[in-house]
């Protein structure tokens, strides 16, 4: 069990961002990524019908 052609790709992209974007930079980047798939999130909640919303949390509150 090596390492796999998918995680030797991976790996050269996190270098070669790590590169470009520099290691002190690296957590403000990683932050904003985090924030852009939270509004992301949010803007198709905001988009669904009220219907959808509702069964959404019902089934989550059910799942607790």
């Amino acid at each position: 069990m090596g390492i796999g052609k998918i995680e030797i790709i991976l790996l050269i992209v996190l270098v070669i961002i790590l590169l470009f974007v520099g290691a002190k930079k690296l957590p403000e980047l990683a932050r904003g990524v985090g924030q852009s798939a939270k509004e992301l999130k949010k803007g198709f909640s905001e988009g669904l019908p009220e219907e959808d919303k509702t069964a959404k949390k019902s089934s989550a509150t059910k799942k607790k």
